[in-house]
């Protein structure tokens, strides 16, 4: 019965091609399209993911996401550190400021100005500088003036020029020396990234009231950072969230706040719908097309249950081909595109692609009722006619 199935199914190629063609259509972009939105859902979690020690963050109780920064006063620090069960809490400062590019005979953009986000470490640990450096070390930061930037940022301020040590740039109208280029994950504005101490922090960041961002904390050993986040927010008043906690509130914010869930939504659905009707279409023309071949399948003494498995494993296959047709494009993709520095972070996930076996699953199985009907009603002495 499969072999039959199958010589029915290739018989004719343009139309097998078509359901095929189809099925992979829908499976690459809706694994494409899924891909691209988890990767800038987790974008938006830049800030919690490229702080790799502490597993708390002590906020203002007003602060919806990780890029909201909401100033505290110096004192939380203190109020943080007196709590029973904390290992240790530091500052943290995250600010958005001005670089002003050198004038150099080398820089295509020389002079101009571009927005970048600030990130001030607690001075004497430097608890949440990145751990992955193309060049320089981290204790360079205890030099003056001295900053990281990421590798991304780098290349955004110096298009051209490969990555080395002793820039001069300045931050907010002060002089800024980069020490060392970073790997980290890129941030949702795609904005460079800079790393210093939180005392030169201040330096470069316009004047505040409040220019404490967030307290780091660690908890006690045996301590769960769920206990010990709920115990800080009650004793103090501020908003305390464990690492998972404020990824979640921030990506909620994002799929509450913005339209980027509603267009990706829209694209998904889209291919969706574009493969249901190209395989349903070709598949019920081809189910047409062989409907003798069918009655005489049924004159022989084949029962609808038999007939109804070889359109069932007629649409198996192609759904098998399309979909790995499909995947293969998308991981194409990604494997061509891994090298560039823009599109870093996105990959295609093992989820991903279970969501999209659902999704051509669903495709195949409608575009086979709609031929189902046609031949459970079929007379065997068709053939006869």
């Amino acid at each position: 019965m499969i072999w039959i199935a199958w010589k029915m199914l290739t018989g004719d190629k343009a139309k097998y091609a078509g359901i095929t063609f189809g099925i992979a259509f829908a499976s690459m972009l809706i694994s494409h399209q899924v891909s691209i939105f988890v990767g800038i859902m987790s974008r938006t979690t830049a800030l919690i993911t490229n702080v790799e020690e502490g597993e708390i963050f002590v906020m203002d109780p007003t602060v919806r996401q990780a890029d909201e920064v909401i100033g505290l006063p110096n004192t939380a620090l203190q109020r943080v550190r007196s709590i029973e069960g904390v290992k240790w809490a530091v500052k943290l400062s995250r600010a958005n400021v001005r670089a002003r590019l050198p004038d150099s005979p080398n820089n295509s953009v020389n002079g101009d100005f571009r927005g970048v986000i600030l990130i001030g470490l607690d001075d004497s640990t430097l608890v949440g500088a990145p751990r992955q450096l193309l060049a320089g070390q981290v204790e360079d930061l205890k030099k003056p003036d001295a900053v990281i930037i990421d590798e991304a940022g780098y290349f955004y301020l110096f298009p051209g020029q490969k990555p080395q040590v002793g820039q001069i740039i300045e931050l907010t109208d002060r002089r800024a020396e980069i020490v060392g280029i970073c790997v980290v994950r890129q941030p949702f504005q795609s904005q460079p990234i800079f790393y210093t101490r939180y005392n030169q922090a201040l330096q470069y960041t316009p004047p505040e009231r409040r220019l404490l961002s967030y307290v780091v904390v660690e908890p006690q050993e045996g301590i769960a950072p769920e206990t010990l986040a709920k115990k800080i927010s009650e004793e103090t008043g501020l908003q305390a969230l464990t690492r998972e906690q404020f990824k979640q509130k921030t990506i909620q914010f994002y799929l509450q706040n913005t339209g980027i869930p509603f267009n990706f939504g829209i694209t998904v659905m889209l291919g969706f719908i574009v493969g249901v009707a190209i395989a349903g279409q070709t598949f019920y023309l081809f189910v047409l097309e062989n409907i003798k071949q069918f009655g005489a399948l049924k004159a022989m003494g084949f029962g609808n249950l038999k007939i109804v498995g070889m359109i069932l494993i007629q649409a198996l296959i192609v759904g098998v081909i399309g979909y790995s047709l499909g995947l293969g494009g998308t991981t194409l993709f990604f494997t061509a595109t891994q090298g560039a520095i823009p599109l870093k972070g996105f990959t295609l996930l093992w989820q991903v692609m279970v969501l999209t076996a659902v999704a051509v699953s669903v495709i195949v199985v409608l575009a086979s009722l709609l031929s189902i009907r046609k031949v459970l009603v079929l007379e065997p002495g068709v053939v006869f006619r």
